[in-house]
């Protein structure tokens, strides 16, 4: 039997007691195998929480990620939080604006932001490299942690931020502060199933640690498909396929019968 799903209270609980860990998943296989490895928390896209996930993973604290740029207004972003808790999240990543973030908290509705390097903002950090390694940076990334906070985020995802400021920061802040590429600091770990199962035909960041090799398992399944593909067309060709145990039968009597009332040819 599944444990009981934490809520956002028992997560906050746990902050400075012990390492959590958290991954990114995309489908339900994934999601059912991070439950049976006792993932603590999973990062999901909105879409994939429905009965069927519950399922795969009932013990699992869960953000659906309300992408930034899917939404514009306040309003968009509490009917889609509205939306994914009902569906059976239990918060929502948000990266949009102070104002929305107080909005959804206004709401009841607990937010986990971003701060350091953020993707969808990255053009104004220089890109997609590490945050924070200047006393300057670090104290900007500071100033975003507190707004945050002020604006009622319960947690903070804190991205490729050096491990020194990102511990000095999550030391001081209430928030449950969640480390991509941020050290050891902060009070959970969070990387990408894709990264994690190296199925990313893609450039692999630095904090990424991968533990398998999917790609090359793709790679030979793929060849696997190809060849019986090709079996299956050699097969018809040489009227190999279909086989008597392949197909459905008729007594001889009733065959007759039938053939008997079918016009002539």
């Amino acid at each position: 039997m599944a444990s009981k799903r934490p809520t956002v209270a028992d997560i906050l609980a746990l902050k400075g007691r012990r390492q959590l860990t958290m991954l990114r998943v995309e489908t339900l296989e994934e999601a059912e195998a991070a439950e049976r490895a006792r993932v603590d928390m999973l990062s999901v896209p909105p879409a994939l929480l429905t009965p069927e996930f519950r399922d795969a993973a009932p013990s699992a604290f869960t953000f659906p990620g309300l992408e930034y740029g899917d939404f514009i207004t306040a309003e968009d972003y509490l009917r889609a939080a509205f939306n994914s808790l009902r569906a059976g999240g239990d918060a929502v990543y948000c990266a949009a604006s102070l104002a929305t973030v107080r909005r959804m908290r206004d709401e009841g509705i607990p937010v986990c932001g971003h701060v350091g390097l953020i993707p969808s903002k990255a053009t104004w950090t220089g890109g997609f490299k590490a945050v924070g390694k200047t006393a300057q940076s670090a104290l900007e990334i500071w100033r975003q942690t507190k707004a945050l906070e002020e604006a009622g985020a319960f947690a903070a995802e804190i991205e490729v931020v050096p491990v020194d400021v990102a511990s000095a920061i999550s030391e001081r802040t209430s928030m449950f502060m969640i480390s991509m590429g941020a050290g050891t600091g902060c009070d959970a770990q969070y990387l990408f199933a894709q990264d994690v199962l190296g199925s990313n035909r893609g450039h692999y960041p630095r904090h990424a640690k991968v533990y398998r090799n999917f790609t090359s398992e793709y790679d030979r399944l793929q060849q696997e498909r190809v060849a019986a593909f090709s079996e299956f067309v050699a097969d018809v060709h040489a009227q190999n396929y279909p086989g008597p145990e392949h197909v459905v039968g008729i007594p001889r009597d009733e065959l007759d019968r039938f053939l008997k009332e079918l016009p002539g040819v």
